[in-house]
């Protein structure tokens, strides 16, 4: 399974991203998936999941009212929504995708990790 994100960038608070997760050698619509994010000198934390079909979510604190997480499973791709970007949203961003069909805030839970994107968030 390859995971491609993409959408990060630069953007001064209060601005938005769309960041974007696509996904080849798997068919993505039987699994749940993820973001995560890891901001310099800090572990990676959990920033959102959904379910296989969509009909669950989950968010961290921190993000939540902020960031939306959807999934297209035809296009086999997940999208994290970021409205309202704060300074200490600043980090980079990791889809992944979850060996279960639920939604799961752990690590472990997950197999395939992509790249991840870099986003700034300017004050």
């Amino acid at each position: 399974v390859q995971l491609q994100a993409s959408g990060g960038g630069l953007v001064q608070a209060g601005g938005s991203l769309r960041l974007s997760c696509a996904a080849s050698g798997r068919t993505l619509s039987s699994y749940g998936m993820g973001w995560f994010r890891q901001a310099p000198g800090k572990e990676r934390e959990f920033v959102a999941a959904i379910s296989s079909i969509g009909g669950s979510t989950y968010y961290a604190d921190s993000v939540k009212g902020r960031f939306t997480i959807s999934r297209d499973n035809a296009k086999n791709t997940v999208y994290l929504q970021m409205n309202s970007l704060k300074p200490e949203d600043t980090a980079v961003y990791f889809c992944a995708v979850a060996r279960g069909s639920y939604v799961y805030r752990s690590r472990l839970q997950y197999d395939y990790w992509g790249q991840g994107t870099q986003v700034t968030v300017s004050s």
